[in-house]
This record gives C-alpha cells, structure tokens and sequence, in this order.
C-alpha cells in the first residue's frame, strides 16, 4: 500500500501535531521531497525532533527513509488520462464536462484502489478463495451488486457459493459456514450493521473473513483475517455509490482473473458455461 495512502487513513486517529505533519505530505508530496527535516518542521511550525518521531512511528528507520517512499509512491501513481477532469458534477455543468469528470472519477478510483492493495494480500485472497469448501458473498445496497456479479463469476469456475441480497437469509447462510469456508465481504464504509453482524458471525464460526472495505480504520476491517481496500471518493455525494461500486468491482474481477489462471479446467467450465448459455441466445432469435 503506498505510504500515502498510509498516511491519509490514519490521519484521523493521529495527535494533532502528528496530523498536521501527515496532511502537509499528503496534500504536498513533491514539495516534501526537497525538504529537509528542518526546512519541514520550519514550513508547518512543529519541531524537527516531531518530524523525525513522525517518519519512526510510520515504521521507518529516519526521515530519508519516509522520503523514498514517498518517492516510490509518486512514482508508481497512476495518472488520469488528458482532458479529463476529477471533480464533482454541478447542476450547470455541460455534457462534455460531465462525461470527463464522470470518467476521470472512475478512473482515479480504479486506479487508486489497485495501488492500494499490494500483491502479497491479492495472493492472500486468493489463496483462501481457491481452497474454499464454500464461499459466501455478502453486501448490501450497492455492495450486493457487487457480490452478485462476483457469485455469477465465481460459479462459472465451478465454485460452490453463496449468495442471497436479504441480509436475513445472508445470516442464515452464514450460520451454516465452517472453518473450510471464506466469507467475503464487502462494504466501503465498513459500517453496514448488516454485514458487520454477518462477518462477526463468520468470526465465531471459525470462518476466513476477507473483507473489501475503505483504507480508514472500520468495525469491518477490525473483523476481518484479510483486508483488500477500495478507493472512492465518498464525499462527493453524486458520484460516491458509482465510484466506490468500481472499486469494488475492479478487485472481483481482478480476482476472478487470477482464480481462472490458478485453476487448471478454468476453461473448460467457462466454455461450458458459454455453451449452455447459447442455447438459449438461440431460442431468442428463432
């Protein structure tokens, strides 16, 4: 995960004079990185030991340390395409402008949210899933799409799942689960009392909790064995659901794709599952 994507979660929980250390590197990355300690604690009025303590309690041994991973982190940053705009969307706005900023947000979120999963709990994930006795998907409201999409594809590998979008029946499911079975789960606030109570119950009964939640600190995520995150920009209320709901789908569909090259007749059922569905393509057009 990038550092700071690191930082920007954690702002909130952080001291005061730590916050305002994190702000200033997240809001000015490039700028930090020609900055001594000095010239930093100068520049938001804290003392150079507080930025020094500031790059340890991140898990780095010096400040030189945190500034190559800012680096690192700039220069992995993925960059939305020209021409597009990352905003929200105002009632005045034109066609074109809305079209951009619709497209840009998408974008950013996608991309953002690959940057925000390393590969190690990608594979983590991945592990548990292909293992899986039975695998559970749960969600609400646009989550629950999510999942949907994600139960379609899973059964098209032959995978034993669960699926329903009333969160009683998700409860009743769930309570049959064991130790062999993965409960996924996904929400990106990681609040939704419906499937922080399925998760915990998935807790009790000895089952793989993966959840796909937002970078903050969530009752969800506190829940969960392994932890994939998603980026959306919830504050802007008229793109928020659409934006989030990408995330969510770029990482199912990337672990659909890795799931297909992981199983050795991967092939085979999707070929299957094409035919059977021709069939009745067929009778449509007849």
């Amino acid at each position: 995960m990038s550092v700071l994507k690191k930082i920007e979660a954690k702002l909130e929980i952080m001291a005061p004079g730590d916050r305002e250390i994190g702000q200033y590197i997240v809001d000015n990355p490039d700028q930090m990185l020609r900055l001594s300690t000095a010239a930093l604690a100068a520049e938001i009025g804290r003392s150079q030991s507080s930025v020094v303590k500031f790059s340890q309690k991140l898990g780095y041994g010096s400040y030189q340390e945190l500034k190559l991973a800012v680096s690192e982190a700039k220069s992995q940053e993925w960059q939305v395409p020209a021409g597009m705009i990352h905003g929200s969307i105002e009632v005045g706005d034109s066609y074109l402008v809305i079209l951009r900023k619709l497209i840009g947000s998408k974008l950013l979120s996608m991309q953002q949210t690959v940057a925000a999963n390393n590969e190690q709990d990608i594979g983590k994930a991945l592990e548990m899933l292909n293992r899986a006795r039975r695998i559970h998907l749960a969600g609400v409201g646009a989550s629950s799409l999510v999942a949907r999409d994600f139960s379609y594809k899973l059964m098209k590998l032959g995978r034993n799942v669960l699926h329903d979008s009333d969160s009683h029946v998700q409860m009743a499911n769930v309570s049959t689960l064991g130790p062999d079975d993965v409960l996924f789960a996904l929400s990106y606030s990681g609040a939704s009392i419906e499937t922080l109570r399925i998760a915990e119950l998935a807790r009790k009964r000895g089952t793989t909790v993966v959840a796909v939640t937002g970078l903050h600190d969530n009752p969800l995520s506190r829940v969960a064995d392994i932890r994939l995150h998603t980026i959306a920009d919830e504050e802007r209320a008229r793109s928020s659901s659409i934006t989030a709901r990408d995330a969510q789908l770029t990482l199912t569909d990337l672990l659909f794709i890795l799931l297909v090259q992981k199983q050795p007749d991967a092939n085979e059922y999707v070929h299957n599952s094409e035919v059977a569905v021709s069939v009745l393509k067929a009778d449509r057009s007849s």
